[in-house]
């Protein structure tokens, strides 16, 4: 995922999105401790899309709470 097109979600979008990529990471690193998953670098990529979203999601909560 790209960052600009995680800017143009909504922050309930995006903690929404935050929720399924924890589950996600979560089954993947299940998977791979079993010798189930084929694509381990998916869990990297998960875990960089992660961090974005929360990094988003940080940078509007620290903006909005300068605003006030």
């Amino acid at each position: 995922m790209k960052a600009k097109e995680l800017r143009d979600r909504t922050d309930e979008a995006l903690k929404e999105l935050e929720k399924t990529l924890q589950a996600d990471i979560f089954q993947a690193r299940f998977k791979n401790f079993t010798n189930r998953l084929n694509d381990t670098a998916s869990i990297i990529r998960t875990r960089r899309d992660l961090a974005r979203v929360k990094t988003i999601l940080t940078q509007r909560a620290r903006a909005a709470a300068e605003g006030k």
